[in-house]
């Protein structure tokens, strides 16, 4: 639910608050603001909405804690319910709030007709299945059913996506015909393939395989890529279709894209099993994300946000440059809760891109650090904005394993971003805001108590709990501690909570569905494989090389993507190739997963950057080149615990000691030589000497750190001494 949404959620601004709170709540960051395409029901059919939202959020919360049930049944009701909610919570196109009805032509009318025949068709054969055999108890479906119902169905949800392409419906008000529809056969095919799930565990993608279970499939499909469209717009779409046509056009490929081709009935039925649709995405999604998603929702009803937002700004919005450095931890703490970097941007820029703009910053600086924190938050422990869950879901690594490693590295990148920031603001010479228009850190500290469900989970992660446990303890203390707030969550609020956390999940839902395409296409042709092989071939020439390559990979894969989908994907390509050459699992995925977040700031298609410039006013490109200069450590950080482990704590206290140091020094004087600034402006020479001082720094070596100590010492006695000779002056 958004604040849109709700008619009774009002924002009162007290007005003894300081400037910055008033702002802070004006801006309401725990609220997310409607998408485009986002429909903005009243009266009855919001309530029909909500209810609905809450059942699909009360259903996983349920089956987690208190009632399991088979693995199948459940991953297909959550992608299910998610097609169905998606599709009727969001338009084919742009949406407006106008009443206008729509204008109907007969082609209109006629793909409506054809669409609703073949949908309609199709579920009364699939009710008639269930009736045969779970009520009146016949081994065997009806053959007319089975027999015919695929081809309607499949034919009249293609139609109905067309018609909303063509004829979209675009009064955000009101359900669309063609939508609903298409949230029919979300449920029919998702009917079929529950009934038949234990049978699709033998037979799917197997000779044995039935034609209703491929049409079943082909509808499965064509829903899930849509709504990713809806969602999460084309660049995931488009890879996924490449993947698709991939399995068929194999025997006409060259070289180690070559292989001998799948039927139709095969691959469409494997598609929708574990090994695809229903694999570690979609298992991490209907598990961990939907639950710390959920958990999320909480966080906002009850306005830790704003406090978040506050408290940063109350530290560290005074010193130079200081709402740009607010950003970091704000939106640092926000995104990693949040999920997606570009959604995170969104939220918590609102308010911190016009404050960096009311210091000095220009529009493009402000929307590119902005962009550099919100991404960062996917990286941060505990959470990781679900990533730390599906890599233990992918590689078997216990979860505090891995978010334990991620600490030092999340550390590095979240100071790097400072370095520049303040470097930056240095230059400009840029103050911060005046005290007299801050919170005050005394009072806010006295309210550390909101924290508490942060705390609480992290606790019970290192005590040993399991992570659902873990997150439902968290979610209930949320509840808890707003008793102490004037934000209580009484029944309202707490239907309010469960509600708007079905609708963040959707997005995820469908991206982790479409990642599932891509890696059922990926296990089934054996390209990833393949891949491997052309890994191990460059690191016979140069293991940097290899590499060099999977980065190159695996921010190509990632562009336009969502963290999940696009670390999902990049894994199951690039990461067996990288653990062949030798390495570590923990370190090769978890070299994987940095760069495939940070495609979301990396150019030419950068999500969160383009996110941050749509804020500020600024030039998309131009803000995506900026939001990549910010956080360039992260592009150094994974090569740095691939050539040093002990920065994943792997290793003596005294390494890590040693590395986590020596890598500090070396991200800032990187950080000197991209802004070209130490002691005063650095001309082109100073800047290299810096680089490679940092480099020498970063490489971890007594030898190197010498080397890299030494020549800084000798810049800064360089840049150090005409400002000692003008001041004698």
């Amino acid at each position: 639910m958004t604040k849109n949404q709700d008619t009774d959620h009002h924002i009162d601004v007290d007005a003894d608050l300081s400037f910055i709170e008033q702002e802070t709540a004006k801006a309401n960051v725990d609220e997310d603001p409607l998408s485009s395409n986002q429909r903005d029901f009243q009266g009855p059919r919001h309530m029909l909405i909500a209810a609905l939202c809450v059942a699909y959020s009360v259903f996983h919360l349920m089956v987690m804690n208190v009632y399991p049930l088979e693995t199948w049944a459940y991953r297909l009701s959550h992608v299910g319910g998610g097609l169905f909610l998606g599709f009727l919570l969001f338009g084919a196109a742009p949406l407006y709030g106008t009443s206008n009805p729509q204008q109907r032509n007969l082609l209109s009318l006629g793909l409506l007709a054809a669409a609703g025949a073949g949908i309609l068709y199709g579920a009364v054969a699939v009710i008639s299945v269930w009736l045969n055999g779970a009520y009146l108890g016949n081994a065997l479906p009806p053959s007319w059913a089975m027999s015919t119902f695929g081809i309607p169905l499949a034919a009249g949800s293609a139609l109905a996506v067309v018609h909303g392409w063509v004829f979209p419906q675009t009064d955000r008000r009101q359900f669309s015909l063609a939508d609903i529809l298409l949230a029919t056969a979300a449920i029919v095919a998702t009917a079929y393939l529950i009934f038949f799930a234990r049978q699709l565990q033998l037979r799917a993608g197997m000779p044995m395989a039935l034609p209703g279970d491929m049409w079943a499939a082909i509808t499965g499909v064509i829903l899930i890529i849509e709504l990713t469209r809806r969602l999460a717009g084309m660049a995931l779409v488009i890879i996924a279709g490449v993947f698709v046509a991939y399995a068929f056009l194999g025997p006409w490929l060259p070289g180690i894209f070559e292989h001998r081709g799948y039927t139709a009935k095969r691959f469409f039925s494997y598609i929708f099993t574990d090994n695809g649709v229903l694999g570690a995405p979609i298992a991490i999604s209907s598990t961990y994300i939907i639950l710390f998603v959920i958990f999320a929702a909480f966080l906002q009803t009850t306005r830790v946000g704003e406090y978040f937002v506050n408290l940063a700004f109350a530290a560290a919005g005074h010193k130079r440059g200081g709402p740009a450095k607010v950003a970091i931890f704000a939106s640092g703490l926000m995104g990693m809760i949040n999920g997606t970097s570009a959604g995170n941007v969104v939220a918590t820029g609102s308010l911190t891109i016009p404050m960096m703009k009311k210091v000095g910053y220009r529009p493009q600086t402000a929307a590119s650090v902005e962009a550099a924190a919100s991404t960062g938050g996917q990286i941060m422990p505990p959470i990781m904005g679900a990533g730390a869950f599906i890599m233990a879901e992918i590689t078997g690594i216990g979860y505090m394993e891995i978010v334990s490693a991620a600490i030092i590295p999340a550390a590095l990148y979240f100071i790097s971003v400072y370095f520049m920031i303040d470097l930056a603001a240095q230059k400009a010479d840029l103050k911060g805001l005046p005290r007299d228009q801050l919170p005050k850190f005394g009072v806010l500290v006295r309210q550390i108590y909101l924290l508490t469900p942060i705390i609480v989970l992290i606790y019970a992660l290192f005590a040993g709990y399991s992570v659902i446990r873990c997150g439902t303890l968290a979610m209930i203390t949320a509840g808890v501690v707003s008793w102490l707030t004037p934000h209580k969550m009484g029944p309202k609020q707490l239907l309010h909570a469960l509600d708007n956390g079905a609708r963040m999940v959707l997005q995820l839902v469908a991206v982790c569905a479409t990642a599932g395409i891509i890696v059922g296409v990926i296990a089934l042709t054996g390209i990833g494989s393949r891949f491997s092989t052309v890994l191990l071939t460059l690191a016979d020439q140069s293991q940097f090389l290899a590499l060099f390559f999977a980065m190159v990979v695996s921010i190509v894969l990632g562009m336009g993507m969502p963290t999940t989908a696009a670390y999902a994907v990049a894994a199951s390509v690039i990461a067996p190739g990288v653990v062949n050459l030798g390495v570590e699992p923990l370190i090769a995925h978890l070299f994987i997963f940095y760069f495939a977040v940070m495609s979301a700031i990396t150019p030419p298609v950068a999500l969160a950057a383009y996110a941050g410039s749509a804020l500020a006013g600024s030039d998309p490109v131009r803000t995506s080149v900026e939001s990549f200069k910010i956080g360039l450590a992260a592009f150094v950080v994974p090569y740095m615990f691939f050539y040093s482990p002990a920065m994943l704590l792997q290793g003596s206290w005294f390494e890590i000691i040693h590395i986590a140091i020596s890598a500090v020094i070396g991200v800032y004087l990187l950080s000197c030589a991209v802004q070209g600034w130490l002691v005063r402006a650095a001309n082109p020479v100073v800047r290299v000497g810096l680089l490679v001082a940092g480099l020498a720094m970063i490489a971890g070596g007594w030898t190197t750190d010498a080397i890299g100590v030494a020549l800084f010492a000798l810049i800064f006695m360089f840049q150090k001494k005409p400002v000692a000779l003008l001041q004698g002056n």
